[in-house]
């Protein structure tokens, strides 16, 4: 059983609403909130933490009412803004680079983007809302992809090997460095070696602290 987390959901499907509330409560953890637009989001967000009741992570979708763009991402932007320590992971239904860009942009803590798909993953999922909750990473294998191929272009990555490419895009996912070994059937220390080098080409010196991870992949992300 995961660590215990507060959500609020934002989804105009009702259907979907419910069925990732039934996803996290059937987890143990407690959904205070479900709303169906960008507004109400931000409105039930405002309210929570004037009580003193501030939730530890909000799932989103991107496009919600009224206008299906982008009300769901701009909501979450505004939030991480006055809420640094609140959580945000936005569910989107194909990958779209503009928006995990701009969601990325900010503080490096807290933060999810995956594809509506990987909700049928429930484990995957219900470990990725418990993982932004306590200020960790959650991007979906698409969307690093996506992003990463863009990046490849830039001079800023070249230095780093294949592998330590295919290290850092499991970085992006949000992996631990147990997890990156089991993946790439290789040993811890191996895993270990590979995220050093990256550190080390990518100039993110000890003192960035545990930061470090975060700051390699938007290193990659936005060159």
């Amino acid at each position: 059983m995961e660590d215990r987390v507060r959500v609020v959901i934002a989804e105009d499907s009702v259907l979907l609403r419910e069925g990732l509330t039934r996803l996290l409560t059937d987890r143990g953890h407690e959904v205070v909130a479900g709303v169906g637009d960008g507004e109400a989001l931000v409105k039930t967000i405002t309210e929570l933490d004037g009580q003193g009741e501030l939730p530890d992570v909000v799932v989103a979708d991107v496009r919600m009412p009224p206008t299906h763009t982008d009300e769901g991402v701009r909501a979450a932007v505004l939030l991480r803004k006055a809420h640094p320590g609140l959580g945000v992971l936005v569910l989107s239904q194909y990958v779209e680079e503009r928006y995990a860009t701009e969601l990325l942009a900010g503080s490096s803590r807290g933060v999810g983007y995956l594809l509506k798909d990987r909700v049928a993953e429930v484990r995957e999922f219900v470990d990725a809302v418990v993982r932004v909750a306590q200020g960790g990473t959650a991007l979906d294998p698409e969307v690093v992809a996506q992003l990463l191929g863009r990046s490849r272009k830039q001079d800023v990555l070249a230095g780093l090997t294949p592998r330590e490419r295919e290290v850092l895009g499991l970085m992006a996912e949000g992996r631990t460095n147990s997890a990156i070994a089991r993946q790439l059937v290789v040993s811890d220390g191996a895993v270990e070696k590979h995220v050093s080098n990256i550190f080390l080409k990518l100039g993110l010196s000890q003192s960035d602290g545990d930061h470090r991870r975060v700051l390699a992949v938007l290193t990659y992300l936005n060159s």
